[in-house]
This record gives C-alpha cells, structure tokens and sequence, in this order.
C-alpha cells in the first residue's frame, strides 16, 4: 500500500514510520522540514515538502496515495517549530478539514487521523469511546477538547474511509515526557497537579505506533479507538514513583491543572485491533 505520513518528523511518525515500512508499504514522509528527515529516510521513506495550510503542496504530495495518516501536530516544543496550544487547536480546527479536502482532491480514498483520548473525559469514572465530555467553560484542557471535538466532527462528517485513533499521553523515547519528569524530581522541582488525584491515562510512544500499524493492516472503517494502556494511574502515584526511582523527594502538591482527569479503557482497541500494549503499565514502561 502507498501510504502518506503528514507530519511524519515528529515522535509519533518516527515511531510508525520504520514499522510500515517493514511491514512491506511504500512510505511518503510529508513534512515542512525535509532537511530534518534524516531518521525517516534512512528507514526507507520518501520525504516530500509539504505544509497542511498549501493546498499545492499537499495535493502534490498525497498523488497516488491509498492511505493518509495524519500525525501532524503544534506541541510546544515539537519538531514543527510553531508550537503552542493556541497553534495545536488551530491545526486541529482548521488544518484537518484542509486536509480532508486535499485528500478528496488528489484521490485519496482513505484517511487515518490521530485524537485524543480526553475528549471522552471522564474523571474517577472508566470510560469508552461512546463517552462524549462536555466541555464547557474555560477550565484547563477545554479549549483542547473542543478542538479535538471538532476534529473528529469533520472527519467523521466527510465522505473518505476514516478512522480515527485516540491517543492517550504519549511517553517514551524521543517524548521528553520522563526526561522531563526525572530531571525535575533530582533537583526537587516535580510537582503534582493539583493535589495529585486526579487519574490520566498514558500510552509509550512505541505501542501508539504498534497500534497503529495493527490498525492500517486491519482497517476497522470509520471507527474511533481509544489507544492506551491498561492501566489508567492518578498522577501522584506516578509522580510517586517517579521519584522513588531516583530516591528524591515526594513530589509536592499545588502545580497547575492543564486537563481534566480521565481514565480511559482501552478493550476496544485491544478487540479490534488484535492488539495489547507492550508496556501495560507505567511501571513497564519507565523502567531503568
């Protein structure tokens, strides 16, 4: 299969990408950055320029392609340079539905879009794909929400054969999520949420591409899917152990709220997909 990665120089597509293309695809890395590709061509993908808000460009890149998956976000600190949370909602919001129409006008039939799995958000409760969250108002994570929300709207609105993979946190290497978590607990800077009771859910970045890959070979139609771990954890017990691993202090409380606790299943996934988790739980996960 000819296959499409938009945004392929970040985490998650350098993850997926060496393992399409051992599963036999003819991979196409579209992103704003070629000289920045080295990783995905040395796994044997073909890099293309390309800029989800040119039209051009876009349409040039997805000719002749079966399959687009979008992984393409604007995370502080991502790779595309433009990142905040204001940049990431916008792209949510207005690149996809670019994309969409891209997708319709080079031909391609079917479109693979990464969420997020707090869209469904449910605090102490274990929530599925049919948990819709609310979110009103201008707490932490809304306006995320509602972008993602919206997102999924317009995929699901579209006549391409979608699916959509709802990702949890993302951890593991090339993240910065546990660097960042153990520098701060040695030097005594962790701090928790709030007071730390709230649950997330988390997934490592390699099982976030296994999934992935588990879902083009597969191909559950216009479905959405919850990719997680199997153990949704409140955050000062990670944080807990976090530092336990380094023996630094408990983390303190008071930090700033930026979500709304969830806990997510992952049982769809698994069922469907014919998948499981490599690192179920965040112990696995941050071993050392």
């Amino acid at each position: 299969m000819k296959i499409a990665i938009v945004g392929a120089n970040g985490v998650y597509g350098r993850h997926l990408t060496p393992r399409l293309v051992a599963a036999g695809h003819d991979v196409r890395a579209l992103v704003r950055r070629p000289e920045a590709g080295a990783i995905l061509r040395a796994c044997g993908a073909e890099l293309r320029q390309a800029d989800i808000y040119d039209a051009p460009s876009l349409e040039a890149g997805l000719a002749g392609i079966d399959l687009c998956i979008n992984v393409a976000t604007a995370v502080p600190g991502g790779p595309s340079g433009r990142g905040s949370p204001a940049a990431n909602d916008r792209l949510r919001r207005e690149g996809v539905p670019l994309l969409i129409e891209a997708c319709r006008k080079a031909g391609v039939p079917r479109l693979l879009q990464q969420g997020i799995c707090w869209v469904g958000a449910a605090g102490e409760a274990l929530a599925d794909e049919s948990h819709r969250f609310e979110a009103v108002g201008d707490g932490p994570g809304m306006a995320s929400i509602r972008a993602a929300q919206a997102m999924e709207e317009a995929v699901s609105a579209s006549d391409l054969d979608w699916l959509i993979l709802r990702g949890a946190l993302f951890y593991g290497p090339g993240t910065g999520a546990e660097d960042g978590w153990f520098a701060q607990a040695k030097a005594g800077e962790l701090v928790l949420p709030g007071d730390g009771s709230d649950f997330a859910t988390f997934v490592h970045i390699a099982d976030m591409a296994a999934a992935t890959a588990a879902a083009v070979a597969r191909w559950p139609s216009r479905q959405a899917l919850i990719v997680a771990d199997d153990t949704p954890v409140r955050w000062r017990d990670l944080f807990g152990y976090v530092a336990a691993l380094v023996e630094a202090e408990a983390p303190r409380t008071g930090g700033p709220v930026r979500l709304p606790g969830f806990r997510m299943s992952n049982v769809r996934a698994r069922e469907t997909l014919g998948w499981a988790p490599r690192y179920p739980d965040y112990r696995s996960g941050l071993a050392r």
